[in-house]
C-alpha cells in the first residue's frame, strides 16, 4: 500500500525529541506525553505508537509489531499519518 507524501525510506526510525517524556500514568489509565509546559493524553493506539518510537526500530518493524498487537492489518496508512501529526506537533524526529 502506499502512503502519499511520506518518506518510505526503510532506515526511517522515528524517535522521540529529548524534551519530551512518554510514560504510562495509572490514574489516567493511559499513556502520556509530558513536556515542559504540560501534558498530553494519548489514545491507546497512539501511546503504543510512541512507545516504539526509540530511535531504534524502523517504522516497518513499528507497524508489524502494532499490527501483531492489535490483531489487525494495513494500518501502515494510519501510522505514518500519526509519525507525520507527531512531527508537525514537534514530538519526533
Amino acid at each position: 500500500m502506499n502512503a502519499p507524501h511520506h518518506d518510505r525510506d526503510a532506515s526511517l526510525r522515528p524517535c522521540l525529541r529529548t524534551m519530551f517524556r512518554l510514560q504510562w500514568e495509572d490514574v489516567q489509565d493511559a499513556y502520556v506525553l509530558l513536556y515542559p509546559e504540560g501534558m498530553v493524553k494519548l489514545n491507546p493506539s497512539a501511546g503504543e505508537i510512541l512507545a516504539r518510537c526509540d530511535g531504534t526500530r524502523e517504522l516497518d518493524d513499528i507497524i508489524g509489531e502494532l499490527e501483531d498487537l492489535f490483531s489487525a492489518s494495513d494500518l501502515a496508512a494510519d501510522v505514518y499519518r500519526f509519525i507525520d501529526h507527531g512531527r508537525q506537533r514537534g514530538w519526533l524526529d
